[in-house]
């Protein structure tokens, strides 16, 4: 089984298999439950002391931070390299 790799900015990457969410950085509860992540030191800063601007969660329960917008490393754990648009899933 091979293991891909996928990069969320500044050369750092995470193994996909192992993602289970990629959320936006803005609201407060994700503001919450990094500060919860810090505490319990599972929190990994990969913005290089950039602006977070989403939140990796891992199936390890680690939370991780990225300078990358949610959407682009979205489509980076895409095959295609791109997102279905919510109009073509409702279609299928």
């Amino acid at each position: 089984m091979s293991v891909k790799l996928v990069n969320i900015g500044f050369g750092n990457s995470v193994v996909s298999r192992r993602v289970i969410a990629v959320i936006s950085a803005g609201a407060a509860p994700i503001k919450r439950l990094r500060d919860e992540a810090r505490e319990e030191k599972r929190l990994i800063d990969a913005t290089q002391g950039r602006r977070t601007r989403s939140v990796l969660i891992t199936d390890s329960n680690h939370v991780i931070l990225s300078a990358v917008q949610s959407e682009t490393i979205a489509q980076r754990f895409s095959p295609e390299g791109n997102i279905p648009s919510r109009e073509l899933e409702e279609s299928s």
